[in-house]
């Protein structure tokens, strides 16, 4: 918690992170170029939100991209906002490819975050793989069933929402999928895209990456939905507790 108001108390640091939230995955070059402050300065400054875990990093060939990791942030609210946890209306407040064969070629991700999670890594991979688990953390779906290889979520009114298809496993380990949206309707069809579920045992906890690739024109909005379902992922693993992290005026 002190690396994390740490780091918030530079203005500097302050406006790196304005602008990974701006355009995430960048590299030093590209934010070296915003401030009037030399490569190693600007290390510096990176160095000082990486350790505070608010911003994660991609390293691809000889560049390092990086990106604005927001779930610390959401702990440390949740810290004091706890209270209001149990007004809905409080909390909303806070709150590619198809299938190939082989393994696809990873570009450098749109989005990325990081969080850890007081729970086994069995309990970790249970979570993300099982639908009814899937259900019960994921910001609106309200239902969750799987086909083979495919998890579909549903809205609460039985309309599918969103399909991912896990195209490589690594048990315990690795997921990899594609994240196929339908939450347009039927007669809108939405271009999919994939992402990556890393999970690394942290002695009794687990910090879980997630990286989005290929993220569609128009679907930038994803990147909320991810904060607000592993927000559920974590406060369902830790607490046993469904908490929907939803927008306001889905609960209205």
């Amino acid at each position: 918690m002190d690396s994390i108001f740490k780091a918030l108390a530079d203005p500097t640091r302050r406006a790196l992170l304005d602008s990974l939230r701006a355009k995430p995955g960048q590299s030093l070059l590209d934010l070296q170029g915003q401030l009037d402050m030399s490569r190693f300065g600007v290390m510096k400054h990176l160095g000082v939100l990486e350790e505070a875990k608010l911003i994660v990093t991609h390293r691809k060939g000889r560049f390092k991209y990086h990106y604005l990791n927001a779930l610390p942030l959401q702990d440390a609210i949740d810290r004091w906002i706890e209270p209001l946890l149990e007004q809905p209306a409080a909390r909303a407040v806070i709150n590619l490819k198809t299938q190939l064969e082989g393994t696809p070629k990873m570009s450098k991700p749109d989005f990325m975050m990081q969080t850890y999670i007081h729970c086994t890594q069995d309990a970790l991979w249970h979570a993300l793989t099982d639908p009814e688990a899937n259900a019960a953390f994921n910001f609106v779906a309200g239902s969750c069933v799987r086909e083979d290889n495919k998890l579909i979520l549903k809205f609460e009114d039985g309309r599918k929402m969103l399909v991912l298809t896990e195209t490589q496993l690594t048990p315990k380990t690795r997921i990899e999928s594609t994240f196929e949206p339908h939450w347009a309707g039927p007669d809108v069809q939405l271009d999919q895209s994939r992402f990556v579920y890393l999970i690394e045992p942290q002695g009794d906890n687990c910090l879980l990456t997630l990286e989005h690739f290929d993220i569609p024109a128009g679907q930038e909005g994803v990147a909320d939905g991810w904060h607000r379902t592993l927000a559920g992922l974590k406060t369902w693993l830790e607490t046993g507790q469904t908490i929907k992290f939803a927008h306001a005026e889905m609960e209205a």
